[in-house]
């Protein structure tokens, strides 16, 4: 078979030449598709919505409101919980309370329609015969945090030993009474419904010393002059459960069974005179709303 001549050397040269160009267009084009994707995923994307965490397949509960962990249902609204008191300084209210005596004035308190004239000490504020105050703003249902110190030396004996008392709506009393070593008849002691029920257990502090309540209160509901719904208090007294969301038998009498007679939805609350000089400090108090509405 006759040999083929192999092609002039010029021709060979420009033959390699075309190759090599080939390649270097194909990698660009490579390239250039590279940095294209990569820059397309630099660039800033549309927000996308994101998932709550939960479920919406899972069975309704039985307000038929909701499901089961259901992930459209609203977040609580977020709330900085306060600190604790000593017997030296008082607490810090937590972020959404209404702080009703701040250790410096009475000016959120009345008093017959006038001013608030009890004592204001170092940080406390002193019953002292000028009468019962109450708060300008009215409330309802509501979680309260009161701290009481009875008089010291302690004086007197049963309800005239360091009386005063706490209350709700200006109607439904927590009493207040110097209940360390000092007996009275049972609903009117200390952390008492006055009136009405007893405490579950005497947690008093001896006199001169700091005492607390914090008490959740349901004001009752009327429709027009009928009750509906009766109020309902719990109280810890020194941390110590006292009342369980004991119901009302009404408004508070002395020596009467107490009764209920229609009212305001949101009324003062009252602290009582009584005449002695029991302390008062760290008073805050939050309104209490529905759930799942933030």
């Amino acid at each position: 078979m006759a040999r083929l001549d192999r092609p002039p050397r010029r021709l060979r040269l420009g033959l390699r030449c075309l190759a090599v160009a080939a390649s270097i267009g194909t990698l660009g084009a490579i390239g250039a598709a590279s940095f294209a994707a990569a820059a397309a995923r630099a660039a800033p994307q549309p927000p996308q919505e994101q998932q709550a965490p939960g479920y919406t397949d899972t069975p309704l509960l039985p307000d038929g409101k909701w499901c089961v962990h259901d992930s459209r249902r609203p977040q609580p609204r977020v709330v900085t919980p306060g600190s604790a008191s000593t017997p030296a300084q008082p607490g810090r209210a937590p972020s959404d309370a209404i702080v009703l005596f701040d250790g410096k004035d009475l000016a959120k308190w009345t008093s017959g329609g006038g001013e608030a004239r009890w004592k204001v000490g170092d940080g406390y504020v002193e019953v002292n015969g000028t009468g019962d105050i109450e708060t300008r703003e009215s409330f309802g249902d509501c979680q309260l945090h009161v701290e009481w110190c009875a008089p010291l030396p302690a004086s007197g004996d049963s309800q005239g030993r360091g009386n005063s008392g706490i209350y709700f709506m200006q109607r439904y009393e927590v009493q207040v009474l110097d209940c360390f070593q000092n007996a009275t008849y049972p609903d009117g002691q200390a952390a008492a419904l006055y009136g009405q029920k007893p405490p579950l257990v005497n947690a008093c502090r001896a006199p001169g010393e700091w005492q607390s309540y914090d008490i959740v209160f349901e004001a009752p509901r009327f429709d027009g002059a009928k009750l509906v719904k009766p109020a309902r208090v719990t109280v810890l007294h020194n941390g110590v459960v006292v009342h369980h969301g004991q119901e009302l038998l009404g408004a508070t009498a002395h020596r009467e069974l107490a009764r209920y007679e229609a009212h305001a939805d949101r009324l003062p609350i009252r602290l009582q005179d009584h005449g002695n000089p029991v302390r008062y400090r760290n008073l805050w108090l939050r309104p209490l709303g529905e759930y799942d509405r933030p």
